[in-house]
């Protein structure tokens, strides 16, 4: 991976900086903070994956993001640029993008800790969520397939209509975004029921009450029978991977929170 890690940065014209390598799930990914050739701060994360498997939702997410946002006036670091190569049957992707400085607000997805973030942050949220839920898109992130059958499993109640499908990043939790708001990891957005980021916000702050709250009041369609679908579906999720063994510390709370789901 480093090997390729400094092709990329080659082919890309940009120069490495050291100590600070980061490495993803099971060496999957890398990623260093780097400078263009014009001094930019930039960063540069290098993905693998078998060829046969080098394409699709997750592969392209990044790329088709900027194509379809740019970077949301802001709030989303560009793709500045990609480079593809290939070794054998292991296929490589490097993305370049602007560097993001500020540090995310939680080194856990789950909220462990009270938050105290300004209005304008939440403004600011929203704001860039309602800009990407009104963009086309073939992507799918949420499958009605899943919810006929996920919902039933572990909710114990069918799965609600869907009364609106929207854009969504699909996976908005406190370890992808930082204050001053910048919004990480694109690689799964698509179409997902109306309040679907929301919801994901709110089920990873349930250990956070006063934050939950004010997750709910930044998105009021959590509630509404609009909302229903999105909230059933995050809560489903969650709690299947309760079942596999992760997330065991939000199963109190997201048992309780599937209860009022049933009462709806």
């Amino acid at each position: 991976m480093r090997a390729h890690h400094a092709h990329a940065a080659q082919a890309l014209d940009v120069q490495t900086e050291p100590g600070g390598e980061f490495w993803g799930w099971a060496g999957r990914t890398l990623g260093t903070p780097a400078r263009t050739a014009a001094g930019a701060p930039a960063w540069l994360r290098l993905v693998s994956a078998p060829e046969n498997k080098a394409s699709g939702k997750l592969w392209d997410g990044a790329l088709d993001a900027q194509h379809a946002f740019g970077d949301l006036d802001g709030h989303r670091p560009a793709l500045l640029g990609v480079h593809d190569a290939f070794d054998d049957t292991t296929a490589y992707r490097a993305e370049l993008s602007a560097r993001v400085d500020q540090p995310v607000l939680s080194d856990d997805p789950i909220l462990q800790h009270a938050l105290q973030l300004p209005d304008s942050w939440w403004a600011d949220l929203a704001g860039t969520l309602e800009k990407v839920s009104v963009v086309a898109t073939e992507r799918v992130a949420v499958r009605q397939q899943y919810m006929d059958r996920a919902i039933p499993e572990f909710l114990g109640i069918p799965a609600p209509a869907v009364t609106c499908w929207t854009s969504a990043h699909a996976d908005l939790h406190w370890a992808n975004v930082t204050a001053p708001l910048k919004v990480l990891d694109w690689e799964g957005w698509g179409r997902a029921p109306e309040g679907f980021d929301g919801a994901t916000l709110y089920a990873y702050s349930l250990l956070q009450p006063d934050t939950a709250t004010r997750v709910r009041d930044a998105f009021p369609v959590l509630g509404s029978a609009a909302g229903l679908a999105a909230e059933a579906t995050v809560c489903a999720q969650l709690l299947q991977t309760v079942a596999r063994g992760d997330n065991l510390v939000l199963e109190v709370q997201l048992r309780i929170w599937a209860e009022e789901l049933r009462h709806r």
